[in-house]
């Protein structure tokens, strides 16, 4: 085993990786940029250095300055986690020249699975089956259009390089393929250092499973069965769970056996992912992807299976094989992986930067809870939304979705708004209980409408208060409730603000469009003096590695547009200006 392993990540996937490492008796080394210099990882590793500024550019994402503490520290090892390097086959052959060993496979399996139209040929040459799409990257918006015209809309836009559902573009017709082609570019570049994209057919009603691999030095390639990801908004995943519910056996079997074709066909070391699309009859599925690093919803595979991923990855990276064999492998009762985003589900899932004042998790049987925060952290703008993974385990699915809704109920996170509204509904959804939902569900679905954009509380007509939460004993019975008293004149939050961004009816008729958190405009899809009906694109804003599309709150003749492409804006800020009819 190595003597020491440098962590190039941050937040809870550092932590995760940094508990694993000390399990084994490996020192850590975290690095950690201007903004993270309190960060949980940086506190839960044996020593840390400074790579720059926030911007990932100069820090996590500049692998000089990496090699650079690599060679500082002594490190034996560099495990990149997910995300930023993780699937960077420069920085790994750095890694090795800098005479460390990367915890992940080779540069050479990286490049073949990161450049997705090479996964695809290898899904081929498997005898794999794969959504029909380009061969070769385009930026030509001809070359798209024909592609349409072809295959039939909607089509999907996709960056070759990463993952995540950045960089990703749904077209329903011709006309919307010029503006995703560049959007889809933009963002890759943004989130990845690479913007090239290439074209699929898109299934309008898909479910995602994965299967989860491991590859060693020897050849050997053994699966850990299956993960159903398929509750997403903006492709980007909500809840995963293992194994996926509802599969046929046969069906299964096949793509457990797909998932180890493809790695021996690329002679795959360490763990990776196999995605799939399994399309809505159940019966047909489709190589979609394969995730050249340790997955976000790696727990639940470990919950079920009981092996520990990051010291398989460690293990296999240090030469000493898998250690098991696929007859070893069992899949015991049922787990459920919650993303705890801060954004707002109230207001189109809207990302929202800021402080966490206090951050309580959940405890009881079964239950997980994996962060790189603590009370008084930071979401930070530089970087994604997330704030923890909440993952469950029972002994069966109905139970462990019982047991997901109870561990959400218990969640306290303040300071910003959280997807745990969101979540509480999934759990208890009919859909999901049922395993019929898609990847489509939640967007085109299901009813959204309970969940209100996280505003305060509006005081009682004619007269503005302030609240206090107090406890209070009755009979010996305890109560908690909200005491209003005569306060301040109401004034507009920053999160009422979100919501009129977000096109969301405030209740005042408002034609303006606000900031809803800090973020880049990166352009206007109008112009002073058009005219626009309510929910028509007005503004695009980039925040946490995501293009928002802010729309018109309501009908009218645009009389202001307050910011021009490339300005950092402040939440609240007024961006564009809508006189209402």
């Amino acid at each position: 085993m190595f003597e020491s392993v440098l962590i190039a990540n941050r937040g809870e996937i550092a932590v995760r990786v940094a508990r694993a490492c000390r399990e084994l008796g490996v020192r850590t080394i975290a690095v950690y940029s201007e903004a993270d210099r309190d960060a949980l990882h940086v506190r839960a590793c044996d020593e840390a250095y400074l790579l720059g500024p926030a911007d990932p550019a100069s820090s996590y994402l500049a692998i000089d300055r990496i090699v650079d503490v690599i060679t500082r520290s002594g490190a034996t090892a560099v495990h990149p986690g997910y995300g930023f390097l993780a699937e960077n086959a420069a920085f790994a052959r750095a890694v090795a020249e800098a005479g460390a060993t990367f915890v992940g496979p080779s540069p050479e399996a990286i490049e073949r699975m990161g450049d997705k139209l090479s996964a695809r040929a290898v899904a081929r040459a498997a005898d794999v089956p794969v959504v029909p799409g380009t061969t070769e990257p385009t930026a030509d918006v001809d070359v798209a259009v024909a592609f349409g015209e072809e295959h039939g809309y909607p089509v999907a836009v996709k960056a070759m390089f990463g993952g995540g559902g950045r960089g990703m573009k749904v077209v329903r017709d011709a006309a919307e393929m010029e503006a995703a082609l560049a959007s889809a570019a933009r963002e890759a570049g943004v989130a990845f250092g690479r913007s090239e994209c290439y074209l699929e057919r898109y299934l309008e009603r898909p479910r995602h499973v994965e299967v989860q691999v491991l590859g060693d030095l020897d050849g050997t390639v053994v699966h850990l069965a299956d993960r159903d990801c398929s509750l997403q908004r903006r492709h980007q995943k909500l809840i995963e769970e293992a194994p996926a519910p509802a599969i046929d056996p046969e069906v299964r079997a096949g793509l457990h056996a797909a998932a180890v074709r493809v790695s021996k066909e690329m002679r795959y070391t360490n763990a990776g992912t196999c995605e799939f699309l399994l399309d809505e009859d159940g019966q047909r599925f489709y190589f979609l992807e394969m995730n050249t690093r340790l997955q976000v919803e790696h727990p639940v595979t470990e919950l079920v299976t009981g092996i520990d991923l990051v010291h398989a990855q460690l293990r296999i990276a240090a030469g000493e094989g898998i250690g098991f064999t696929q007859d070893d492998v069992e899949v015991r009762g049922h787990a459920i992986e919650a993303r705890i985003n801060a954004e707002d589900p109230g207001a189109g899932f809207l990302p929202v930067p800021g402080g966490v004042s206090r951050l309580e998790p959940p405890l009881g049987p079964g239950v997980r809870f994996d962060t790189g925060l603590t009370s008084g952290g930071e979401i930070a703008r530089e970087y994604d939304s997330m704030v923890a993974k909440l993952v469950v385990w029972a002994e069966d699915r109905t139970t462990a979705c019982r047991r997901l809704d109870l561990a959400l109920g218990e969640l306290v996170v303040e300071g910003v708004p959280t997807t745990v509204p969101f979540h509480r509904l999934a759990a208890s959804h009919p859909m999901f209980l049922a395993a019929t939902h898609a990847t489509s569900s939640v967007e085109r679905e299901w009813d959204l409408t309970a969940l209100a954009p996280a505003a305060a509380t509006p005081p009682s007509p004619g007269r503005s208060h302030d609240e206090e939460e107090v406890t209070v004993e009755v009979d010996g019975r305890r109560f908690t409730v909200r005491v209003l008293t005569p306060g301040r004149p109401a004034r507009p939050t920053r999160r009422a603000g979100r919501a009129a961004a977000a096109g969301v009816d405030t209740g005042a008729g408002s034609g303006e469009v606000l900031a809803p958190m800090q973020g880049t405009v990166i352009g206007y899809a109008v112009a002073e003096g058009d005219r626009v009906e309510a929910g028509d694109p007005v503004v695009t804003l980039e925040a946490m590695k995501m293009e928002n599309t802010l729309r018109a709150p309501v009908a009218g003749t645009v009389t202001a547009v307050s910011a021009t492409p490339g300005t950092v804006v402040q939440p609240g800020t007024s961006l564009a200006v809508v006189d209402p009819d």
